[in-house]
Parts: structure tokens; C-alpha cells; sequence
């Protein structure tokens, strides 16, 4: 082995005790300290040079205080036999290397103005100092998680209109590339939750209004849709329009319903078509453009009118019921489940759910003003796909 391998070796050493002394600084590790089969291969070591060479490194970590040696008694010049830490930040600055400690406090600093807008950041920075990840990152990736909060709080000054996710890139990071690569963390900030189940990257972005291709409205009824140059007869089995294309209907829908998923609008469409039950695909979370167009439809609609939503029995299917709702109550109407009780479910299409998300999904549909519901959902503990 030559000297520079020998240092390398005794620099990798170091570098484990480094780690240690992170883990134990974040409370998940108890010992700082090389000995033992941390050593074994210097230890193995035939060459006295090489030996030497691993000493001198060590020797240099004692000397600036960050660790202390343990050699055979009364043999200074025997092998080190045991590392103990004594200073985590001199030996990180030893060796050009960041404490644990030091990157959480500097994603905190950088992440304090984005805190009060998104709280769940408060979840992630203790995840990251516990030295848990959150969606593959670590306090290192605090830059994301800004940029994340500056793409929702530029999309929220567009307003209620949808644009291409590549010219919003452009605009905002001078990148056209760069929001895409933010999808993890725009999914968390606004789920609210650090451990909510992953979203497919068109939900994520379609819910702050951005889109890689533009997404039309589906709607199927026997109903007469008023459009910015036409007003036409809905054809069957549905039709499919810009939203901020759609004005109003005409005359009165006896129902209102709101479908979560693409496969069950389809098969409710071909059964709804000829009657005045207005049916509307949300595609998942809906888009402000939709949420603008669903609320200019319910404007126009009496109060008596009963409106609806259906989706998933989970996590995501009642935080889009709850979304729907703000939208309906805003219109002057009050939303109602369809089909989304868990005793609506037939037995071989239920799963258990985990405590934690029975426990979400009977938070989104309180805020949904679903209270009985809620109940249901904590005392079955049970998910289910709309589609079922």
C-alpha cells in the first residue's frame, strides 16, 4: 500500500466517525468512537511506512482537538487501538466536511420565510435533524424545497388561469427544466403532510396550475352548455371543453356531480347522457382553471339543486372532496359524498388502512363538513378505489 492509500485509509476512518458523531448528535446513535473492526485494516497493516503515514493523519486530528488516541500502555509507538471523539465540529472542519447539525441549521435558516405559508416544513426539518429523509432528501436539499415554495407562490399570482409547466419554469428559474425536478417537494408542501402517499407528477402540477399538455373540462348531461362563442346541446356521451371556455348551462341540472376518476366518468357519462344529472370529471385534484369554471357553473344553479362529489375511499379521494367543497361553498352550495361511505364499499373491494391514514382521511372529510362520515371512515379503517 503506498502512503497515499494509507492516508486515504485513515481519512475513510475518520469519515465513519464523523458519521457517528452525527448520529449521535441527532439522538440516534450513542457511540463516537473507532475501535475494534473499525481499524481492522489498519491494523493489517505490514509496511511501517504505511502504518506511519495512517498515524500522521490521526495524530494531526488529535493535535487540533477534535479527537483522542489510545495506544498500548507504555507503547507510544503501537498501533491505535481505540478513537474517541472529542469535538464534531473540528473534526468536520478537519476534514472539509459540514456537520449534520450545521446543514439542518442551515436549511432552517433558509427555509424560515416559507415556514408560515407551509407548515408542514416544521415536520421536515425535524425529520431531517432526526436524520431521516423526506422524498430522498436531506437537509443538503433545502434549495428544492425553496424553490418549491417559490413555483406555488408564483402560480398563485397567476391567478385562476392554467399555463404550460415549461414557460412557468422559464420564467421563474430561467430553467425550463427545473419545476419538473421539483414534483417530490411541490407534492409535500401541499398535501400538508411530510409522510403522504407520492402523486402521480400530473396531479401535483395540476393542482397549481400547470400543465405539460392542456387538460379540457368533460361534462356529460342532457343539459345546453353556454361557451364563450356557442351554446350548444352537450353531445353524447359527453363533451370536453377549455375550461375558462364555460360559462354556464341552461336552465336547471336536477343533480350536480363531481367524479374523481377518468374510468368511472366514462361509465357514469354513457349512463347519464340523456338526463339532466350534470356530471363532471375533476380530473383528481382539480386545476384552478376548473375550480373557476365549477364555481361560474354553480353560481347559475339554485340553491335546492343537490351537489356532489365521488372519489377514492383514501387519503387523496377525501382531500380532493375537501378541495371541491371550499370551491361549492364559496358558490352558495353544500357538497354531499356519493358513493365515498365506507359502507358503500362492498366487502371484497375494502383494504385496511394504516392508523395514520384513517386518521387524514377523516380530517379532510371534516373539512369537507363531513362529520358522520369521519366517524365512519375512523371505525371501519378501511380504503378503496373509486372504480370498485
Amino acid at each position: 500500500m503506498s502512503q497515499d492509500s494509507a492516508h486515504a485509509l485513515a481519512e475513510t476512518a475518520l469519515v465513519r466517525l464523523l458519521k457517528a458523531a452525527n448520529r449521535r448528535d441527532a439522538g440516534v446513535g450513542q457511540r463516537a468512537a473507532l475501535t475494534g473492526a473499525a481499524l481492522a485494516e489498519y491494523h493489517a497493516l505490514r509496511s511501517l511506512q504505511d502504518k506511519e503515514a495512517f498515524d500522521a493523519v490521526l495524530e494531526r486530528a488529535q493535535a487540533c482537538g477534535a479527537v483522542r488516541l489510545t495506544r498500548p500502555r507504555g507503547d507510544v509507538t503501537g498501533f491505535i487501538e481505540r478513537v474517541d471523539l472529542l469535538d464534531t465540529q473540528r473534526l468536520a472542519d478537519m476534514l472539509a466536511q459540514p456537520t449534520h447539525v450545521s446543514l439542518v441549521s442551515q436549511a432552517a435558516d433558509m427555509l424560515q420565510p416559507c415556514i408560515q405559508a407551509f407548515p408542514v416544513l416544521e415536520d421536515v426539518l425535524a425529520r431531517w435533524a432526526a436524520l431521516k429523509t423526506v422524498r430522498g432528501d436531506g437537509p443538503q436539499h433545502a434549495a428544492a424545497w425553496f424553490d418549491a415554495w417559490r413555483t406555488i407562490a408564483y402560480c398563485r399570482e397567476q391567478g385562476e388561469c392554467d399555463i404550460p409547466v415549461r414557460d412557468a419554469s422559464a420564467q421563474l428559474f430561467k430553467d425550463s427544466k427545473r419545476i419538473e425536478a421539483l414534483v417530490p417537494e411541490l407534492d409535500v408542501l401541499l398535501a400538508g403532510d411530510a409522510a403522504a402517499p407520492q402523486r402521480p407528477d400530473t396531479q401535483v402540477l395540476q393542482e397549481i396550475g400547470l400543465f405539460r399538455e392542456p387538460q379540457p373540462v368533460r361534462m356529460a348531461a342532457r343539459l345546453i352548455v353556454r361557451r364563450e362563442r356557442v351554446s350548444a346541446l352537450l353531445d353524447s356521451p359527453y363533451g370536453a371543453f377549455p375550461p375558462d371556455t364555460v360559462l354556464g348551462v341552461e336552465g336547471s341540472p336536477s343533480r350536480v356531480l363531481t367524479i374523481e376518476n377518468l374510468t368511472t366518468f366514462h361509465v357514469q357519462a354513457r349512463r347519464l347522457c340523456d338526463s339532466d344529472v350534470l356530471c363532471i370529471y375533476t380530473a383528481g385534484m382539480p386545476s384552478p382553471a376548473w375550480g373557476a369554471m365549477y364555481q361560474r357553473l354553480l353560481a347559475g344553479t339554485p340553491s335546492g339543486v343537490p351537489v356532489s362529489h365521488w372519489g377514492d375511499v383514501d387519503e387523496g379521494g377525501f382531500r380532493i372532496a375537501a378541495f371541491v367543497s371550499r370551491l361549492a361553498a364559496a358558490a352558495g352550495h353544500r357538497l354531499e359524498p356519493w358513493s365515498m361511505r365506507p359502507s358503500d364499499v362492498p366487502q371484497s373491494q375494502r383494504r385496511p388502512a394504516a392508523p395514520r391514514t384513517v386518521q387524514r382521511m377523516a380530517k379532510f372529510a371534516r373539512d369537507a363538513g363531513w362529520d358522520e362520515l369521519a366517524y365512519e371512515i375512523e371505525t371501519t379503517g378501511i380504503v378503496a378505489e373509486q372504480e370498485g
